[in-house]
């Protein structure tokens, strides 16, 4: 029987190549999307995969997704909490409420929907959780006090977690993506988008499927002794 898994923002960019990557792993998956419903049902027409809306910074709307999921599919084994929004700003400019958003959705998301699965999980004995951190929650950046805190609090989460579940057969592991050649990093200016890639030792941006690629790794039985681990895909910008 094929594995359920419920990929957050699962619909476009590094979300939609997961949801293709744990598809073609096998898995059945569930996309989830906050609004863009236009693109979510165009996703599913193209991949076969159904994609649920809610909004994971509502923690009983997430109780409840997973839920429906379940009924549906069967229970979830895998989790990847993918969904992030950023609301960048210095910190003169940024507001209470630019912090509060981007931490409900990057940071308080993962708890959310990580709360409405684990104990299944660990009922059953199997689990694979994979939360998508970033390079900018490991190095900083300016402008993003904001989105590198709940980063960074992702990848304390997820080492957390692990010990959480690590004898009741829950892996749990990051992944810090570099500068991915997304919707979001093409809008970058095209003087921007060179220094960046200047700053990259393999002198190219990412692609999102290298993300999924990992991720599909770290959902996979063969990554059973790994937990606790955040794994950095960022062509060597950021070290440590």
């Amino acid at each position: 029987m094929a594995r359920v898994a419920i990929v957050t923002g699962g619909t476009r960019g590094i979300g939609e190549a997961i949801s293709l990557a744990l598809r073609d792993q096998g898995a059945t998956v569930a996309a989830n999307y906050a609004g863009n419903e236009e693109k979510a049902r165009a996703f599913t027409d193209r991949s076969g995969i159904r994609s649920y809306r809610w909004d994971v910074s509502d923690y009983d709307a997430c109780v409840a997704a997973v839920q429906q999921i379940e009924s549906e599919l069967g229970p979830v084994d895998i989790l990847v909490n993918n969904a992030g929004i950023t609301r960048d700003g210095t910190m003169k400019r940024m507001t209470r409420e630019m912090w509060d958003e981007v931490m409900d959705v990057n940071l308080g998301g993962c708890f959310n929907m990580a709360k409405a699965v684990f104990e299944g999980m660990t009922g059953r004995k199997f689990g694979r959780i994979v939360n998508i951190g970033s390079i900018n929650g490991q190095a900083g950046q300016y402008g993003q006090v904001n989105y590198a805190a709940a980063k960074s609090g992702i990848h304390g989460f997820t080492k957390a977690l692990a010990q959480e579940g690590a004898r009741g057969g829950v892996t749990v592991n990051a992944i810090a993506p570099g500068y991915i050649d997304t919707e979001m990093v093409a809008a970058v200016p095209e003087d921007v988008l060179q220094k960046i890639v200047a700053r990259i030792p393999v002198g190219r941006l990412g692609q999102a499927s290298e993300i999924a690629r990992g991720v599909a790794f770290l959902c996979s039985d063969d990554a059973g002794f790994i937990t606790g681990s955040t794994l950095s895909i960022n062509g060597g910008q950021h070290m440590y």
